[in-house]
């Protein structure tokens, strides 16, 4: 009865680790600032003069300050290839002669008495690796912090609902303000600590993902 239990227990945590949560939309990490963190704009006593919504001439238009928007042109590519090979191969061989003793020969039941021994083995293995990604497309966000040194933390997602499910894209990250285009474009490469997700929920993506049995015959727990 014990054991039962003890196997139900384990299957049940096994299980439990193979479910995922699925992500959720408005997630606080990737949320927009909100107004009230915003800071609060002088007054302007008359004048038509606003320091919250004035440009500067002498500027480019480019966005620098908590709350501007950018947007972050993907464009990531990543390939990899990989090749591995082995091959032993040990051989031994043992031999013990005829011992003599007076000047003849030792044996035993009329047989000579004399050893030999010979091992041989051999291992071959070769691996081949061959991975290729890419991403392209445009996502809007948000700068949430501006550095001592200048430069910018911006992070924001974009979430597509399909008639099969839904799409995000999440993007986070640390821009040179000088890396941004006049037109307020980033490229994604160079975006520094970047952190850039894809992924979506729904019949089509679950359809893509393996079941917990096929995980758990892959996994270490499986032994054979």
């Amino acid at each position: 009865m014990i054991v039962r239990n003890s196997l139900i227990l384990i299957l049940a945590l096994v299980l439990g680790g193979c479910v995922s949560k699925p992500p959720k939309p408005d997630n606080p990490y990737f949320a927009p600032i909100p107004p009230q963190a915003y800071q609060a704009p002088a007054p302007v006593n008359g004048s038509l003069y606003n320091q919250a919504t004035s440009v500067n001439l002498y500027g480019d238009g480019r966005a620098s300050r908590v709350g501007d928007i950018i947007t972050v042109v993907l464009s990531e590519r990543t390939q990899s290839t990989k090749k591995a090979a082995t091959d032993i191969d040990k051989s031994n061989d043992v031999s013990l002669p005829q011992p003599e003793l007076f000047g003849r020969g030792l044996s035993a039941f009329g047989n000579p008495i004399s050893f030999s021994a010979g091992t041989d083995s051999q291992f071959e293995s070769e691996g081949t690796s061959d991975m290729s990604n890419s991403l392209s497309g445009n996502i809007t966000v948000t700068i949430h912090e501006v550095r001592p040194n200048g430069t910018l933390l911006v992070k924001g997602e974009k979430w597509l609902t399909l008639n099969q499910g839904d799409e995000y894209i999440r993007v986070s990250g640390i821009v040179r303000e000088r890396d941004i285009g006049a037109d307020n474009t980033v490229s994604s490469t160079k975006l520094a600590d970047a952190r850039i997700s894809y992924s979506g929920t729904g019949a089509v993506h679950e359809s893509n993902v393996m079941g917990w049995l096929g995980k758990f015959f892959i996994s270490p727990l499986w032994l054979f």
